[in-house]
């Protein structure tokens, strides 16, 4: 993995992409004990385009030139299968904002906030969400005050409720 994230690197560095963090189960377990994934979930910010549609050619062209392919929704960087995901709501595009730098294996990464982990399973909303919240709320050491926080701001509030009893 730590070639990928160099990678990562890469194409934030030559402006591919804005911003980048890891999230998803991946990101989960620089928090919490690894859950089963199969790929690398990472949020990005596109550089502005013109129009409503999201368009991750500009991604996956430059690593096409660098021989990674596409297999599915993801892009095998690495032997890493690497799933592109754009900052579409305000609750991503502030985990991206507040996602914490990390090394990893000395490479320089970012990743998703836990508690903006919890927000992103909550609004998701799938089985699998609600028992990674569990997990979370288990394992991780999450600032309950920086998550009620994220919660109001983004109207799951009452989710929490419904799935923390």
């Amino acid at each position: 993995m730590k070639r990928t994230l160099q990678i990562l690197n890469e194409l934030e560095g030559s402006g591919v992409i804005e911003r980048y963090a890891i999230g998803g189960a991946m990101g989960a377990t620089f928090y919490v004990e690894p859950l089963l994934t199969f790929d690398l979930d990472v949020f990005v910010v596109l550089p502005a385009n013109v129009g409503d549609l999201i368009s991750l050619a500009p991604i996956y062209e430059p690593l096409r030139t660098r021989g990674y392919a596409e297999e599915g929704e993801c892009v095998l960087i690495e032997g890493v299968p690497v799933q592109f995901l754009p900052a579409y709501n305000g609750l991503l595009e502030e985990a991206l904002r507040e996602a914490t730098e990390t090394p990893y294996e000395e490479v320089s990464t970012r990743v998703v906030r836990a508690e903006h982990l919890v927000a992103i399973c909550l609004q998701t909303g799938r089985d699998k969400d609600r028992e990674r919240v569990r997990i979370f709320r288990e394992q991780a050491e999450l600032d309950m005050n920086y998550l009620t926080d994220v919660l109001q701001r983004h109207g799951l509030e009452g989710k929490w409720k419904q799935w923390t009893p």
